[in-house]
């Protein structure tokens, strides 16, 4: 069964704890929040507080996706806000299986972030200490951008081997109906949810959630 993953910047924050009970109620599996500091990427999104003020609210599984520079500075501070699991960039980081250990160690989840630029090869090594890997199809740090084609290839890649090293593979960006239509066929695990398909929508999320897992 798909692993479907409300992304919260682009839920209406206003009324956050409202978001998070129909998100929750509608069937969402994980909550995912993408931190950002204005430096490894080129945008400021959500912080410490929301995560808290997610996990006030649901007793489902929380992500963090941290596109912030050296991430094993401040990873405590998320296990400490309520995160289960957590994604960190490998050029972000200097001493990046050592993050990944510290996270293990700490009851979390571990998971790296492969941004576009990156191949399966230049993270290989890191699978092993991976409980989720997150495959970016679109550039870091801005909602509302469409899927990219040739990530497909390397999100093959990494379904053929994700049993072997026992990680759980997600996809994050452009997520469309169709997009989730055709990776999950091939043994995609998860999809990041947006715009593209759950946010704005003249339709209640249960309606699209419920759909997403029948399709």
């Amino acid at each position: 069964m798909k692993l479907l993953c409300p992304s919260i910047m682009c839920a209406n924050l206003d009324h956050i704890k409202d978001e998070i009970e129909l998100l929750d109620q509608a069937g969402a599996d994980i909550f995912h929040l993408d931190i950002m500091d204005g430096n490894f990427v080129p945008n400021i999104t959500l912080g410490l507080s929301d995560v808290r003020a997610v996990r006030r609210n649901t007793k489902k599984m929380i992500d963090v996706h941290l596109m912030i520079e050296n991430p094993m500075n401040k990873v405590q501070w998320f296990i400490d806000a309520g995160a289960d699991i957590i994604y960190i960039h490998p050029e972000s980081e200097r001493f990046v299986i050592k993050t990944l250990q510290y996270i293990k160690e700490q009851g979390k989840h571990p998971g790296i972030a492969i941004s576009p630029d990156w191949s399966m090869e230049m993270c290989s090594e890191l699978l092993p200490f991976c409980d989720y890997v997150l495959v970016m199809t679109v550039n870091p740090g801005f909602a509302g951008q469409k899927y990219i084609d040739t990530m497909t290839l390397k999100v093959k890649k990494l379904v053929e081997v994700k049993d072997h090293y026992g990680y759980r593979l997600l996809i994050d960006g452009g997520c469309s109906l169709e997009v989730i239509q055709s990776l999950s066929k091939i043994g995609v695990d998860g999809f990041v949810l947006g715009t593209s398909v759950l946010f704005n929508k003249d339709e209640d999320y249960r309606t699209i959630l419920n759909r997403l897992k029948e399709d």
